[in-house]
């Protein structure tokens, strides 16, 4: 069950846009408002993902069930063996005692198809963070946002990394555009769509296999690289 969803005329959007980016601005640890922007100023990125997962096997699996990544539809997760996709998600949420009930509903999206893949968007974030093996700090979350955007272009995503390089410190800047930026630019051109993935299917999959089967590049770690 989706959240209810509130219809926006134009100069309404616009506002709740404007808002959403200077209170994000203000305080990044405001979920709700990031959320918000994304939605926003996100329609016309959302709709291309939309027809991708239309045009793709295993994406029209997903738009035909709707999964959800809420703790009812992948407790499974926790059961998989070591080393299984499954196990490696458990273990990533379980360390950081995070749950997947946690992020806020889509309110601002036009009709239930695009609510849905908007949703979907959100809730297979922590996903990408087991995959490509970066860590929830400031500098493993504005990495991940530019290989979000290089999946589906959201205006949110690049406003986003732009948020997140301000608010490091020199040494931070340094790090992030020598060596996870260059990455991030190159893993998110090289996998698979990964909006049309459908993720719960694969927990008992060994972990290393399933980034060969989709192309995923993990980060390297950057003290190994002289950084």
């Amino acid at each position: 069950m989706l959240g209810a969803r509130v219809q926006l005329k134009g100069w309404q959007q616009a506002a709740v846009a404007f808002g959403s980016a200077f209170g994000a601005l203000l305080d990044p640890r405001r979920a709700d408002l990031i959320a918000a922007l994304g939605e926003t100023t996100g329609k016309p990125a959302f709709e291309r993902v939309l027809q991708r997962m239309k045009n793709s096997a295993e994406g029209r699996e997903v738009l035909l069930e709707r999964p959800r990544v809420i703790s009812s539809q992948v407790s499974h997760a926790w059961d998989m063996p070591q080393n299984t996709f499954g196990a490696a998600y458990a273990q990533f949420m379980g360390s950081r005692n995070f749950s997947p009930d946690d992020r806020p509903p889509v309110r601002f999206m036009d009709t239930d198809e695009l609510a849905y893949v908007a949703t979907r968007a959100r809730e297979v974030h922590d996903f990408w963070h087991v995959l490509f093996g970066l860590p929830t700090n400031l500098i493993g979350e504005t990495a991940l946002k530019v290989i979000e955007f290089e999946q589906m272009f959201l205006p949110m995503c690049m406003l986003s990394v732009v948020g997140g390089s301000a608010r490091f410190s020199e040494k931070q800047r340094t790090l992030f555009f020598q060596h996870y930026f260059p990455w991030a630019t190159k893993a998110g051109l090289k996998c698979t769509d990964l909006m049309s993935v459908y993720y719960e299917k694969h927990f008992h999959e060994d972990l290393e296999e399933v980034r060969r089967n989709w192309g995923i590049l993990p980060c390297p770690d950057p003290k190994k690289r002289g950084v």
